[in-house]
């Protein structure tokens, strides 16, 4: 497992990290926090994880994209050293 710096934290896991804020987001659709944990769209340890910027499955992917009718390339955007790098 890799470990990355990004905007100042430590992030160990994948060099994958989230464009918007997706709770935010969520909750402009209509998806509260209580409403997803509610209808079982996603678990309360997901919703910690994007609370967090951690990553989280490709299904929990699947089902944020399909409530907010976008692509994973819509919320997400890979980290390079490079582009790290370069942004120093």
């Amino acid at each position: 497992m890799s470990t990355t710096r990004y905007e100042g934290k430590e992030v160990i896991g994948l060099p994958i990290k989230y464009k918007i804020d997706i709770l935010a987001a969520l909750k402009e659709k209509g998806y509260s926090s209580y409403r997803i944990r509610k209808d079982g769209l996603l678990s309360q340890s997901t919703l910690q994880k994007l609370r967090d910027g951690q990553s989280v499955s490709l299904e929990n992917i699947a089902t944020i994209c399909g409530l907010l009718n976008c692509q994973p390339g819509d919320i997400m955007k890979y980290i390079s050293d490079e582009t790290e790098h370069s942004n120093n």
